[in-house]
């Protein structure tokens, strides 16, 4: 139940009763992170594996394939960006993997420094590791909810 059907609110209504577009959330266009270097940001990525679909130097811009879906996270440099920790309260994205246990032992042998070991979660386990800007992806699966994973 969404939070507007919890309220007997439905989207559809709540266009009709504001007169404004639909909100609808239909997915995900790009996660975009910002650096300070896009050299680097793309060695490390592609360390971590993910795959660069377009890279534009021009413009400090590099798009990371994400799957089979065309969006993805976007590399962006910034001015000032520079070298950081990541905090716990840095946002976060995590992804879908087959085995994240397995993923993180191929980031370290990677040379990807994991901010804790796998653990627990509610559908199977998590692993996440921050970009040296302090951007933190995590990869997680659904071994114990197989039912909810992608095919």
């Amino acid at each position: 139940m969404s939070d507007n059907q919890s309220v007997g609110l439905s989207v559809d209504q709540s266009v009709r009763q504001s007169g404004e577009q639909s909100t609808e959330l239909l997915g995900f266009d790009n996660v975009l992170f910002p650096v300070g270097d896009l050299g680097e940001a793309v060695g490390f990525y592609e360390r971590a594996g993910f795959p660069v679909a377009h890279r534009i130097d021009e413009i400090g811009l590099a798009i990371l394939k994400v799957g089979k879906e065309t969006p993805g996270i976007l590399l962006r440099v910034e001015d000032g960006v520079e070298h950081r920790p990541s905090a716990w309260s840095t946002p976060r994205v995590w992804l879908e993997v087959p085995d994240a246990r397995g993923a993180g032992r191929a980031l370290e042998d990677a040379g990807v420094k994991l901010l804790a070991p796998p653990f627990s979660v509610a559908t199977g386990y998590t692993v996440e590791f921050a970009d040296p800007w302090g951007n933190v992806i995590g990869f997680t699966d659904y071994r114990k909810r197989p039912e909810l994973a992608r095919s």
